[in-house]
């Protein structure tokens, strides 16, 4: 049967973690031409991601994410230290985490699944793949798995 995310009412939210503004914006214009109703928000560094999630400081009034797209290079606050306070949180562990990143290191990959990832992908360098990666985790996430409300 289909999953219950998708066919809630409203757009799906999505929280990106990522401070590189060509990779913002290819995120952007990718998630634009969806056949999903998303909501897309931006954190540029690791403590404004967990700021959004505890709804502090700017971010009182967010809805909480159904999926968070999360970079390991991050000022302030690294990928792994957001996802590490994630995963520790009662109240936003459940969130799938994907971790995306330009790196292809075997011990980046393997310390994100240490610290309870989703999922891992590299980003891939040109406009057409990153599309596809994009629309993938798009089908996958909110079309194929059943998330928690």
């Amino acid at each position: 049967m289909a999953n219950n995310s998708a066919n809630k009412k409203g757009p799906i939210e999505i929280l990106l973690v990522e401070d590189n503004l060509a990779d913002i914006r290819l995120t952007k214009e990718a998630l634009a031409d969806s056949k999903i109703l998303n909501n897309l928000s931006v954190a540029r560094d690791g403590e404004a991601a967990m700021e959004y999630l505890r709804r502090s400081g700017d971010h009182r009034g967010p809805v909480r994410p159904s999926l968070i797209l999360l970079d390991l290079s991050l000022p302030k606050k690294n990928g792994y230290e957001v996802l590490a306070e994630i995963k520790s949180d009662p109240d936003l562990k459940r969130i799938p985490v994907v971790m995306l990143s330009t790196s292809a290191a075997e011990q980046d990959i393997a310390r994100s699944y240490d610290l309870h990832a989703n999922c891992y992908i590299v980003k891939p360098g040109d406009f057409g793949h990153f599309t596809q990666v994009v629309r993938s985790i798009e089908n996958f996430w909110f079309k194929a798995v059943t998330l928690p409300s």
